[in-house]
């Protein structure tokens, strides 16, 4: 049972998602010994180095080797374990898509994947490092779920949610050390049921991932300037919460924000759901452009790509009222 103490809470905060997604494994296989950990030659990276010493017949080291580790961690999970594989999330998806394909989506394998470093966090590595497709590959594999957590404490929420899950799941694991606390205390976290965070009845904000923090503060700022925004975590990008979209039919404008390509994400797949539908409010979709962006520290990469809070709520403004107000 992982405890979600004020402590911990600040100390998950400092490692990152990816640091607390380690810390975590390795409480769960303290109880659990068909829980199995691999990597693609990133221990240190993955935030793994106490799992390795605390677990050892438990972590499997396959070099940078990822489709064989994806194809393996399959074949343990078919076998009744409890395994998770992480890597960079743009290597988990681009170098193993055709056994996350065929194991995880045909075969209904239930491995985990935790992508490392997803969006623009790898993004002093240049763009072979940056994750910023995965939505749009991942989402649209069948029996795939696709979780995105918008920070450290929920990052442990997911993964011992998914632990004992019978079906296939990918975490995207974004935003660098030091990460913005949105969950200061316990809470309930429920697959495919999105979380909302602040209340309004205007604008609706539904962010995933690290931009949860970035809709929070932004929502903040609309609403001082006289625009109501509910702010909406939608952790869960597939299966996506359509109970809460179709309860939000009567806002003048949905706006969704992801650390990921404007194109098939999160805005893809609520796109996708408006427009069967014969009314509906104007989308804005914020997100990464058409474009690879240069390699730079993270939260120079944010403002380039136009995702830091000051370009979000102008982005918002600047929308609502082009096409609301007359």
């Amino acid at each position: 049972m992982i405890e979600y103490s004020s402590k911990n809470i600040r100390m998950w905060s400092m490692l990152g998602e990816t640091g607390t997604a380690g810390y975590v494994l390795n409480e769960l296989a303290d109880k659990n010994s068909d829980l199995a950990v691999l990597t693609a030659d990133l221990c240190f990276y993955s935030g793994l180095e106490r799992f390795k010493a605390c677990h050892p017949e438990q972590f499997y080291n396959f070099g940078i080797a990822e489709q064989n580790m994806i194809a393996a961690g399959a074949a343990m999970a078919k076998e009744g374990m409890d395994v998770f594989a992480t890597t960079y999330a743009t290597f988990a998806v681009g170098r193993g898509l055709d056994q996350i394909r065929v194991n995880m989506g045909y075969m209904k394998l239930p491995l985990k994947i935790l992508g490392l470093a997803a969006g623009l966090t790898g993004g002093i590595l240049g763009a072979t490092h940056m994750g910023c497709e995965d939505f749009a590959i991942m989402r649209s594999i069948p029996n795939m779920n696709v979780i995105a957590p918008a920070d450290c404490t929920e990052t442990a929420k997911a993964i011992e949610c998914i632990e004992k899950l019978k079906s296939p799941v990918y975490v995207r694991l974004s935003g660098g050390q030091r990460m913005p606390i949105v969950y200061k205390e316990d809470f309930v976290f429920e697959l495919g049921k999105a979380i909302c965070l602040k209340e309004g009845h205007e604008i609706l904000l539904i962010a995933t991932g690290s931009m949860v923090n970035q809709a929070l503060e932004a929502g903040q700022i609309l609403e001082n300037n006289g625009l109501s925004c509910k702010v909406v975590d939608m952790h869960t990008i597939k299966p996506l919460d359509k109970v809460l979209l179709e309860q939000s039919l009567h806002y003048k404008m949905i706006v969704t924000l992801e650390e990921h390509s404007v194109f098939g994400g999160l805005g893809g797949a609520v796109a996708e759901y408006l427009s069967e539908k014969k009314r509906h409010p104007i989308l804005c979709k914020i997100g990464i452009g058409d474009f690879y962006p240069h390699a730079a520290p993270y939260d120079i990469l944010i403002k380039k790509c136009g995702l830091g809070i000051e370009q979000i709520t102008e982005i918002i403004f600047k929308r609502y009222q082009e096409n609301i107000i007359e």
